[in-house]
């Protein structure tokens, strides 16, 4: 069966697209893990795990038309399922599940441009993937290379960033000239916005995303007082 119908256009459309499926994919096996193992009978003919643009997933047999109306994925999850130990099985269908995802968003982005297929893939590079996610395995990200105003301690990694100090850099520096360039790639993990010299934002101690300090509610004086920052989502999966 086709994944549920969705003609995204823009950037935003179709990244909002990628975050709702990935969201469905996360959810079967994650949350709905046993549910899921259960729909992957060996027994049965070949299945695809299809995430939804309304966030629902689905165990289905494959689309019948060919060419299908969207890219298909990984064809019969389920044929490996008690041949493997459970989660390294997960794990695999987390990998298959995350090219999948990436083949549907470039397939609605076919008709962008070269710089709007680079801001499309960005946001979605901000997101751990379905096997991180899975595997637990934190993604491997380089901190943006800021100043934070010299309020971190000697040693220890500079978790927020304060826009202020940032605002009359030296001129002629080529070094704070190549620091803006990084900073201006960050995307906020939560909006997806990019960094902004003159915003509050706070890093992650454990999946290493930033954040605009409103979208996860952290002022720059409340940051002082946090030793350990765990963003919204870290937090929520470390209480399951």
């Amino acid at each position: 069966m086709s994944s549920a119908s969705s003609n995204p256009r823009t950037v935003e459309e179709i990244f909002k697209d990628f975050s709702a499926r990935r969201a469905a994919i996360v959810t079967a096996l994650t949350t709905d893990v046993d549910q899921f193992y259960g729909l992957c009978d060996p027994e049965k003919e070949n299945l695809c795990l299809y995430g939804h643009p309304n966030e629902t997933w689905e165990v289905s047999l494959p689309a019948e038309e060919v060419p299908p109306e969207l890219p298909e994925p990984a064809l019969g999850i389920n044929f490996a399922r008690d041949g493997m130990n459970r989660r390294d099985w997960l794990s695999l269908v987390a990998v298959h599940s995350d090219c999948w995802l990436l083949s549907v968003a470039f397939y609605f982005g076919a008709r962008l441009n070269r710089n709007e297929r680079k801001r499309l893939f960005s946001l979605i590079n901000e997101l751990p993937t379905v096997f991180e996610v899975v595997s637990e395995k934190k993604p491997m990200k380089d901190k943006p290379g800021v100043d934070s105003g010299g309020k971190s301690k000697s040693g220890s990694n500079k978790r927020t960033i304060d826009g202020q100090v940032k605002i009359n850099p030296k001129p002629g520096d080529d070094n704070d000239e190549d620091e803006d360039d990084e900073q201006g790639d960050t995307l906020c993990g939560s909006c997806g916005g990019n960094y902004s010299a003159d915003e509050f934002w706070i890093c992650c101690d454990s999946c290493e995303r930033w954040f605009h300090g409103k979208c996860v509610k952290i002022t720059p004086a409340k940051a002082e007082s946090i030793k350990q920052y765990k963003c919204p989502s870290c937090s929520m999966k470390r209480r399951q």
